[in-house]
C-alpha cells in the first residue's frame, strides 16, 4: 500500500462550495471526503486542514460561531490536523464614489501549505500527495514535490480550477455533489471537551 496524505485549503474549498450555493454541505467530514478520494491501493495517512479564522461582519455576527463550531467537529476526526493562518483587516475605497469599507484578506495559508507539503515529502512521510485547492500559487510547492519523485494529485473544489495546477500535477479529482453528500458529518457530533456540537441550522438548506 502506498502512504497518501491529504492537504486541505479550507477556504478555498468553502468558497468553491458557497459559489454553487452549496451550504448543506458545509458541514464536511474531511477524513471521510479525503478517504473517498483515495486509490484502491492507497492508505490514509493524515489530514491536514488549513484555514484562517473569519471574523463578524455586520450583516452576519454569527459567522465566526459557525466556523469555531466546524473546526472543534473536525478537531475530534482521528489522524485530521488544524493548520491557522490569519485574516488581515484592509481598508477598501470605491475608485467611483469613494466610500470607505473595511475587508479582508487571507494571509499564511498557501504559505503553510507549501511549507508542510515540502516537509513531509522531505521526510518521506507519503508516496502521494492529494491536494484540495485551485490556488495557483501552490503550482511550485507541486512542481518542486513531484521532481523529488512523489505523486501529487490536486482535487479541485466545486466551482473552482486551476490550468497551471492541472498541469503540474500528476492527476486532478473534481469534487463533485455525489462525493459531498457521502462525506458529511453526523448532524450533532461529541466535542473534544464535552459539549454537543450540531450543525448550524443556515448549513441544513
Amino acid at each position: 500500500m502506498r502512504n497518501a496524505i491529504v492537504y486541505v485549503d479550507g477556504l478555498n474549498l468553502f468558497y468553491g462550495l458557497r459559489s454553487k450555493g452549496w451550504r448543506r454541505y458545509y458541514w464536511l467530514d474531511m477524513r471521510r471526503l479525503a478517504e473517498r478520494l483515495l486509490l484502491p491501493d492507497q492508505t490514509l495517512v493524515a489530514v491536514r486542514y488549513f484555514t484562517a479564522r473569519v471574523s463578524a461582519e455586520p450583516d452576519d455576527p454569527l459567522k465566526p460561531h459557525r466556523q469555531n463550531t466546524y473546526l472543534e467537529a473536525l478537531a475530534t476526526l482521528p489522524g485530521v490536523s488544524l493548520h491557522y493562518g490569519r485574516h488581515l483587516r484592509k481598508r477598501r475605497r470605491c475608485p467611483e464614489c469613494g466610500a470607505i469599507w473595511a475587508a479582508y484578506e487571507e494571509k499564511m495559508t498557501d504559505v503553510n501549505i507549501a511549507a508542510a507539503l515540502l516537509g513531509d515529502a522531505a521526510e518521506g512521510a507519503f508516496d502521494t500527495a492529494i491536494l484540495i485547492s485551485a490556488d495557483s500559487d501552490l503550482v511550485g510547492p507541486v512542481e518542486m514535490v513531484r521532481r523529488s519523485g512523489k505523486e501529487v494529485a490536486v482535487a479541485f473544489p466545486p466551482a473552482r480550477r486551476s490550468y497551471e495546477l492541472r498541469h503540474a500535477a500528476t492527476a486532478t479529482i473534481p469534487i463533485g455533489r455525489g462525493i459531498l453528500q457521502q462525506s458529511q458529518l453526523p448532524e450533532r457530533i461529541r466535542g473534544s471537551d464535552g459539549p454537543m456540537l450540531e450543525r448550524p441550522a443556515s448549513w441544513k438548506r
